[in-house]
């Protein structure tokens, strides 16, 4: 088993504490002391460490701020090491240390490990480390949804194998339907979407544009505009390289560049380098000759007709419309195409739809099926545990003074809300949630004749006390958290049940650590360790002021405790009586 153990706190200038430390121990560590002392501060301080909510009140008067500081035990197999390293924390030598800071003005601090963390962060850590149980802080046990965690943890794999394998469903029913949801209620935004893709396909589809051919057009259209432009400049240059026909005594440069050719080769053997230019003014004459051939051929086949110009310009025009609509930089018929080719695959998405809603009702309606039967033997398991469970507890608070309660447990199904999402079982209509169908209330009838309530209506301060710890007794023995703390869980409590429930604390602090803050000497006879909180004269609480009592010292204590005499012989013979019961009976 993982133990993880509260070693010590350290607390400055909250309420009437000054700057004490308490040192705690494993096993059962009772804290007494007159009224008003400050033993109360002890519940606070740990719930500030663990998450509970600051308040400016509880600073010292003068002080700037208040500081809690805590060194927990903490294995590093344990979930709450785990969680804390996950969050950036270090463990020191084996103990996580926390502290939370609450400023005058309210402001709150924490830090885990040696790093600043969020608050929510230590509350997280707080179920996995300690449970409080307080006259003023009694919340966890009366929420549902704290009563449901309950029973299914003391059901243990009854309850644990089914749940997980509805949870694993629910969290996929719940995708399912918001996909579901989210296709249907859209169906008017996705069929815009569709027509105006429709559209667009079509339109492109009816042009038929070619890759590249924007720019081909471009091209052409350039030529056939200035057709005549180019037509005379082609004739020209032609009749300057070969000649004109009409002017036989224009000189081309054609004849000149062969006349050079031709002296030049009358001479080429008398000298190499002259050779070599006779040879360059030969390649100079064939690329003259063939130049020019290409100016009269292109010239012929100018193309001059205007009404290909038009249908050119016109078809440039539908083009420049399809770039301008759908180009995404309006760059280019590239764009356009790519455009028709993405809308093409959106809109077969979007035309597939129905086939999705189909596809999805379908799987909603298998998995709400397999729902039903994991919420029905989730049900089972627990009326199963809740018997066992309540009749334990029951037992439990007949020891404590409590020989008549009764404790039950109500089991209902979660009503399903009027949007048809519910499911029909059992003849009504249920809703499902993330842990089953059902809603679970601990009820306490206090005396015989009594009708069961829910106990934050059934019971009274003491009477709440008592069966919270009757409930962590008979968890005991199924994983409990590692620290329990209880303030005054004896109120209105005394004689034999007091002694019966030092005895169960005892029995607790066997499995787990137990602080205990308490009035009655029969409850603190049982601790294993014993802090005495102590003010003093100015009324503050110091550093000397939180003190372990051992032998004498202790049944002193006790007296005080008993007659408010520690010097009385009667008072000191019912202490030592007491702590011999304790150490025969616990």
């Amino acid at each position: 088993m993982v133990v993880c153990v509260l070693e010590e706190m350290r607390i400055r200038a909250l309420g009437v504490i000054d700057d004490a430390v308490v040192e705690l121990s494993p096993g059962f560590t009772a804290v007494t002391g007159e009224t008003g002392a400050g033993k109360t501060m002890v519940v606070t301080s740990l719930g500030l460490l663990l998450g509970g909510r600051a308040d400016a009140a509880l600073v010292r008067a003068g002080a700037k701020a208040a500081v809690v500081e805590g060194r927990i035990v903490v294995p590093p197999e344990a979930p709450a090491a785990r969680r804390a390293e996950d969050a950036g924390a270090e463990l020191d030598d084996g103990a996580l240390l926390i502290s939370r800071t609450v400023s005058a003005e309210g402001r709150s601090r924490a830090h885990v490990g040696g790093r600043s963390a969020p608050v929510g962060l230590l509350a997280e850590l707080s179920d996995e480390l300690v449970a409080v149980h307080g006259q003023t802080d009694q919340q966890g046990l009366l929420r549902p949804a704290r009563q449901r965690r309950a029973l299914d943890r003391y059901a243990g794999d009854a309850v644990a194998a089914p749940l997980a394998e509805y949870r694993t469903a629910y969290k996929r029913l719940r995708a399912v339907t918001a996909e579901l949801e989210d296709i249907t209620t859209r169906a008017r935004e996705r069929a815009q979407e569709a027509d105006l893709l429709r559209f667009g396909l079509e339109e492109i589809s009816g042009a038929e544009p070619q890759q590249g051919e924007d720019a081909e057009l471009a091209a052409e259209a350039e030529r056939l505009g200035h057709a005549e432009a180019l037509a005379a400049a082609a004739t020209g240059a032609h009749g300057a390289l070969a000649g004109d026909p009409a002017d036989p005594e224009g000189v081309d440069a054609a004849t000149l560049v062969a006349g050079a050719h031709r002296a030049l080769e009358a001479v080429r053997a008398h000298d190499p380098a002259l050779a070599s230019l006779a040879d360059r003014l030969g390649e100079v004459s064939i690329l003259l000759s063939d130049v020019a051939g290409e100016l009269a051929g292109y010239a012929d086949d100018l193309d001059a007709d205007p009404a290909r110009l038009a249908v050119v310009e016109e078809r440039r025009a539908v083009l420049t419309q399809l770039t301008r609509k759908y180009g995404k930089h309006g760059e280019g018929m590239d764009e356009v195409l790519a455009w028709a080719e993405q809308s093409a695959a959106r809109l077969g998405e979007l035309e597939g739809d129905d086939d999705r809603i189909g596809e999805l009702t379908a799987e909603r309606d298998l998995l709400r099926t397999e729902l039903a039967t994991l919420a029905e033997r989730l049900t089972q398991a627990r009326q199963d545990a809740a018997k066992r469970f309540a009749d334990a507890v029951t037992e439990e608070l007949a020891e404590l003074a409590m020989p008549h309660a009764r404790v039950s447990f109500a089991l209902r199904r979660t009503e399903a809300p009027e949007d048809g999402s519910g499911l029909e079982l059992d003849g009504g209509s249920v809703a499902f949630g993330p842990y089953g169908t059902d809603e679970v209330e601990l009820l306490l009838a206090p005396h015989p004749g009594a009708q069961p309530r829910p106990i934050a209506k059934g019971a009274s301060g003491g009477e709440l006390s008592r069966v919270m710890l009757a409930v962590e007794v008979v968890f005991a023995g199924a994983a409990p958290v590692p620290t329990y703390l209880f303030d005054e869980v004896d109120a209105g409590v005394g004689g034999k049940a007091a002694v019966e429930v030092g005895r169960r604390l005892a029995r607790l602090a066997r499995s787990a650590q137990v602080v205990v803050v308490t009035h009655l000497p029969q409850v603190a006879a049982f601790a294993d360790r014993h802090l005495v909180v102590e003010k003093t004269h100015e009324g503050s609480v110091t550093r000397s002021g939180v003190q372990a009592m051992e032998g004498e010292d202790r049944v002193r204590e006790l007296s005080r405790m008993l007659a408010g005499q520690e010097d009385s012989e009667l008072a000191r013979a019912h202490a030592e009586e007491l702590l011999e019961t304790a150490r025969a009976g616990a």
